[in-house]
């Protein structure tokens, strides 16, 4: 015991363990180095040296599992997500996504759990905000989801860092969206014939078959532009998505329009109009029927005659879809026309997006094999078995046929099937 009251010199990268003059039992833990490159070693007291050895044990192991705290200030979650957000997530990710993102954080996961410390966030304290989500305002679970992905991956991206021991997200349990969220209801193939009438009555009118037939996103039919269009070979190639637009301010501070930025007279749009697809399966070619093909072609041959007729006013961009005087369509104009088609063809509302869950199941209905419906639906090879059970819905009609089917093997065809006798005589 004597010899243990010495503070005996220890090689580098080992911990010490010795009794002080205090009479407690000290260790120190090397622990890595800090921002300026100088070793950072950790000190901690206990009464009794078998609490030391089993503090000193701990933090090693999270030391070398690369999840222990690391010096200075701890980072609370409220500075830990906007840092994320800002400096980690924006520069890696699409526009899209980083709002998706900025949302979560700036209106959820800041005001509801920003004042703990990063490291002591528990599943908890975020189990109760998504309870708290849905109780003010009744948001919908998916709300509450979307805040718990962000979570997930900001924590997650934490973790790998060293600034907290756990995910407390990947933990949390976040509530059930089937509670939440109405079944999609895909369009009968009467409803679509019924949209095709009303579709051929509109300009662009090419565009919303895209959808119904092939389930082609909004963004990647938006998107779209003629060199990706070979109507000889009928086919097209998607390569890249039209993004929503935003906008800065353009008035002059000294005479501030008082209007939201979308809608300032002077507005400058500071997004990209579109970005190239990032995955292998997002790239790619689809087949286009011969109906869309002449579609496609008078659509060609109509865009022209505005053109001319627009003279210099004319935007030119090479968008398949295009406003009457060129340019880009904007994502939310071409959604509330989406709204007026279906009211004009007296179909059930639905969102702009059930569209490809009609075109999914028409193919399903087509038999057409499950690998060709994932390249034009544009599915990832490890996801598309989860995809198609999302988006592949089976009609009533085709329930009824397994039915017939089933009955006819297991009791024969109905003039072959025996009779009960006695159920005749009670009749």
């Amino acid at each position: 015991m004597a010899e243990e009251k010495k503070h005996t010199r220890r090689a580098n990268g080992e911990s010490a363990i010795y009794l002080g003059k205090d009479g407690r039992w000290h260790g120190r833990i090397p622990m890595g180095f800090k921002d300026d490159g100088t070793p950072y070693r950790r000190h901690i007291t206990r009464p009794t040296r078998k609490d030391v050895v089993e503090e000193v044990k701990r933090l090693e192991k999270q030391r070398d599992q690369g999840s222990a705290q690391q010096p200075g200030k701890p980072w609370t979650v409220e500075k830990w997500l906007l840092h994320w957000v800002e400096n980690i997530a924006k520069p890696t990710i699409s526009e899209n996504s980083y709002d998706g993102y900025e949302v979560a954080v700036r209106v959820h996961l800041v005001p509801g759990v920003g004042k703990h410390r990063l490291d002591r966030l528990e599943p908890e304290h975020l189990e109760s905000l998504y309870r708290r989500m849905q109780a003010n305002g009744a948001r919908k679970a998916s709300t509450a989801h979307q805040a718990h992905r962000t979570a997930r991956t900001a924590l997650g991206e934490a973790v790998r860092r060293g600034y907290a021991a756990k995910n407390a997200a990947a933990l949390a349990k976040p509530p059930r969206l089937e509670e939440d969220e109405e079944e999609v209801e895909p369009y009968s193939l009467e409803e679509v014939q019924r949209l095709l009438i009303q579709v051929n009555k509109r300009r662009n009118s090419a565009r919303w078959m895209l959808a119904l037939a092939l389930g082609l996103r909004q963004g990647e039919t938006l998107g779209l532009r003629w060199a990706d269009v070979d109507l000889a070979n009928e086919y097209l190639k998607l390569r890249r998505n039209r993004l929503r637009p935003k906008y800065e301010h353009g008035c002059r501070e000294a005479s501030p329009c008082g209007r939201k930025a979308g809608y300032c007279p002077d507005r400058v749009q500071v997004r990209r109009e579109t970005k190239n697809t990032k995955s292998k399966a997002g790239r790619r070619a689809v087949p286009l029927p011969g109906p869309l093909v002449v579609m496609l072609r008078a659509h060609a041959e109509a865009q022209g005659r505005e053109r001319k007729a627009a003279g210099n006013l004319w935007v030119e961009s090479d968008y398949v879809f295009t406003k009457p005087l060129g340019g880009p369509l904007i994502p939310n104009t071409d959604y509330h026309d989406w709204k007026k088609l279906l009211d004009d063809a007296d179909v059930h509302d639905g969102r702009l997006h059930d569209a490809r869950h009609t075109a999914a199941t028409v193919l399903m209905l087509l038999g057409v094999p499950d690998r060709v419906i994932d390249q034009i639906m544009g599915w990832e090879p490890g996801t598309s078995a989860q995809m198609r059970a999302r988006y592949l819905h089976v009609p009533d009609a085709m329930l009824k046929d397994v039915a017939r089917k089933l009955a006819d093997a297991i009791w024969g065809t109905p003039e072959k099937r025996p009779v009960d006798k006695n159920q005749d005589n009670e009749g």
